[in-house]
């Protein structure tokens, strides 16, 4: 039997998450319509890349180390970071619209120059990014799906984790933040199958964010809620 496809010619893939959530506002559609696609990092759609030919990172960053986060919310760490962090790369994978209009204020407010957006699936991305790009991920406060038949949908599968290994750099570094721990179980088992060695020697490596971290509405909702953040650093070997 013939795999399915999209009627763009991709690979036909289930997503679970949301696209598009409360009515986006004026000031949003702006940002959307004049902002997004200068942002773009490459032809990673389907219907202008249908032979999925890797893209050109330098093309828009030059020769600088690139970092990806995946799944950005609102977009409140992934705007500190280009802002600290300002001779590195940065790409933003979001497929909900709402919260890619949010990153798209943020970042004509603070002015960053260092940031890239794909506005769809993290996996069409891994699909076109050159084998060892990738220097540094991160993977905060993931949808937790915490239903155990749903838990095939996390991120933190085999479907996920292979092909962001291969576009990673060798020691290149793979952060994971959550609050839940159920999450974390998963994360620990699914994420050295892939590959990555967990970087941790005593609890505090675990317990304490990192010393660029910045703390978003999520982990804040978590705090408020009685759940305690786990913050896990792997590295690719």
């Amino acid at each position: 039997m013939m795999d399915k496809k999209h009627p763009s010619g991709a690979p036909w893939r289930n997503f679970y998450g949301r696209f598009r959530g409360k009515t986006i506002r004026p000031a949003q559609n702006d940002y959307l319509e004049n902002d997004l696609a200068g942002l773009s990092p490459g032809p990673i759609d389907w219907s202008v890349n249908p032979d999925r030919h890797p893209i050109n990172v330098e093309d828009y960053f030059g020769k600088r180390e690139i970092w990806l986060e995946i799944g950005f919310g609102g977009g409140e760490h992934l705007v500190h970071m280009a802002k600290s962090y300002p001779d590195v790369g940065i790409i933003g994978c979001e497929p909900f619209v709402n919260g890619v209009a949010m990153l798209l204020g943020k970042i004509r407010k603070a002015g960053v120059t260092n940031l890239a957006v794909h506005p769809g699936d993290a996996r069409d991305l891994f699909d076109v990014l050159p084998a060892g790009t990738l220097t540094k991920v991160f993977l905060n406060y993931p949808d937790p799906w915490p239903k155990k038949r749903h838990h095939r949908r996390r991120f933190v599968t085999q479907e996920h984790l292979l092909p962001l290994f291969a576009v990673m750099a060798p020691n290149a570094e793979l952060r994971v933040a959550t609050d839940i721990k159920d999450y974390v179980r998963q994360t620990l088992e699914e994420v050295p199958k892939a590959g990555f060695q967990w970087l941790a020697e005593g609890p505090s490596d675990w317990r304490d964010p990192w010393a660029d971290w910045l703390s978003t509405r999520y982990e804040q909702k978590a705090l408020r809620e009685g759940r305690t953040p786990h913050y896990l650093t792997f590295r690719r070997p």
